[in-house]
């Protein structure tokens, strides 16, 4: 089965690189992120070293790095989401263009961040409809 990319080139799939000072705010964020429809995936990665400049001295700590998968359209609510919640200052977020890829995973992510509602694939919740009256009408 061929599938052709459905992502426009103003909507390319770009992958979000993340940095988080621990697992439990990784999880967290990149939670909220997915179920806000802002990416589509977020893998987290092990704790890492990162060794960086802050406030004129060199500091070396352990974050958690993540990495997101989402739509141009998508990386300003994604980017606004990460830094309304994220505990640092000034929070990593990096986007990099999808310059290729699998079509099939491209279709994937475009169509999981396409809209605010529920996904393609999940059932639709009739709990709330009235029963049907299946009941024959026995009045003259």
């Amino acid at each position: 089965m061929s599938h052709e990319p459905v992502c426009e080139p103003d909507d390319g799939i770009v992958g979000v690189y993340l940095t988080f000072p621990d697992a439990a705010t990784a999880e967290r964020i990149a939670e909220a992120l997915v179920a806000e429809r802002l990416a589509a995936c977020v893998n987290l990665l092990p704790p890492a070293t990162s060794v960086y400049r802050w406030e004129g001295r060199v500091v070396r700590e352990s974050e958690v790095v993540a990495w997101a998968k989402t739509t141009r359209r998508r990386l300003g609510g994604l980017t606004s989401a990460v830094v309304a919640h994220h505990p640092y200052d000034v929070p990593c977020v990096v986007a990099y263009p999808a310059t290729g890829g699998s079509a099939a995973y491209l279709d994937w992510v475009s169509d999981e961040v396409a809209s605010l509602g529920a996904p393609k694939d999940a059932p639709k919740d009739t709990s709330s409809a009235a029963p049907e009256d299946t009941s024959e009408d026995t009045t003259r």
